[in-house]
């Protein structure tokens, strides 16, 4: 842990109470000219200390950014999250940082998370609305021992952990729309985008990139009838640590439960968090469209459907379109 760490924890301890600079530099084992130093460090990132001659320096507010000290604060996992942060004020993506990091050899479970994204990407490199403070903009690295075709499980693994998180923490009813869309009252919410990289038979690492709407008050016109967010469905804040912390520990516990017995434990309950079985869609794939009715979702995650002609189609990856 470094001074920084260990003097904002003593200040978060202290209860919006003052505390002495003598005091924190005797704690720390640092000089007191060190731990103004690291006041100023910890103002820079935006937390508001105030200080004064006679009484020291006491913490007023802590900023609304996902900061790696706010996330790990007591984070509720064994690894996730904590081999590892990388925070950005803004970046390119999230997903484009994390696989730089994955071939450079970072550990199952670092997260790299972002304000605001410049290249934020969705399927089919459609861009992802990425506003400063408004979502969270994530990826998690996985080095999961499986099989390629087994990876495929994973987009609907996490569409299952950011479900449950939301139900967990907010009072809304989001959905799943196939394969890893995050709806509520028909509006998206969140999306998935996960990168693999493999070797022969095996995987190397797959990349989990999850963005969601938190706080966000105001869409552009193009996707304004399309988007919504938890601010617009709950009249609520949250706070984006939170979610993330929450996030992590589901994370940790579906993907635990996945990489010991696959995704056969885990589907019943991803069924009931979808809403498509017996509905009329559009599936658009590459170079061809295909509408009918699903009649289900078997247990690889395939979307079973008929045609109007009679004929049946499984189906692992596409747009949807409800008709």
């Amino acid at each position: 842990m470094t001074t920084k760490d260990l003097l904002l924890g003593y200040l978060k301890q202290e209860n919006g109470n003052w505390v002495s600079g003598e005091a924190l530099s005797t704690r720390i084992d640092v000089t007191r000219s060190a731990v103004w130093k690291q006041v100023c460090a910890l103002r820079d990132e935006g937390y508001k200390i105030e200080s004064s001659p006679r009484k020291g320096y006491i913490l007023k507010s802590v900023p609304d950014l996902l900061l790696p000290g706010e996330i790990q604060q007591n984070l509720k996992t064994e690894f996730f999250g904590k081999v590892g942060i990388y925070h950005f004020a803004e970046t390119d993506s999230t997903n484009i940082q994390a696989k730089a990091l994955a071939a450079e050899g970072a550990p199952e479970g670092t997260l790299v998370v972002a304000e605001s994204q410049s290249r934020g990407k969705g399927r089919k490199g459609r861009k992802w609305f990425s506003r400063s403070l408004g979502g969270i903009y994530s990826t998690i690295i996985l080095r999961p021992k499986i099989a390629p075709n087994e990876a495929l499980k994973i987009p609907l693994l996490t569409a299952l952990v950011a479900v449950k998180t939301l139900l967990a923490i907010t009072p809304i009813k989001p959905t799943i729309k196939w394969p890893n869309d995050i709806l509520v009252n028909g509006r998206k919410l969140g999306g998935i985008l996960t990168e693999i990289s493999t070797e022969v038979d095996e995987v190397d690492f797959v990349i989990v990139g999850f963005g969601i709407n938190i706080n966000t008050a105001e869409f552009p016109d193009d996707i304004k009838p399309i988007a919504t967010s938890v601010l617009l469905e709950t009249g609520r804040t949250l706070s984006r640590t939170l979610f993330v912390k929450e996030y992590l520990k589901n994370y940790e516990e579906i993907y635990g439960i996945f990489i010991k017995g696959g995704f056969d434990p885990l589907m019943n309950e991803w069924r009931t968090l979808t809403n498509i079985v017996g509905h009329m869609i559009a599936v658009d794939m590459i170079g061809k469209r295909v509408t009918g009715q699903v009649e289900k979702i078997d247990k690889e995650g395939a979307l079973i459907l008929w045609d109007e002609q009679g004929n049946q189609h499984r189906i692992y990856s596409g747009d949807v379109t409800y008709l």
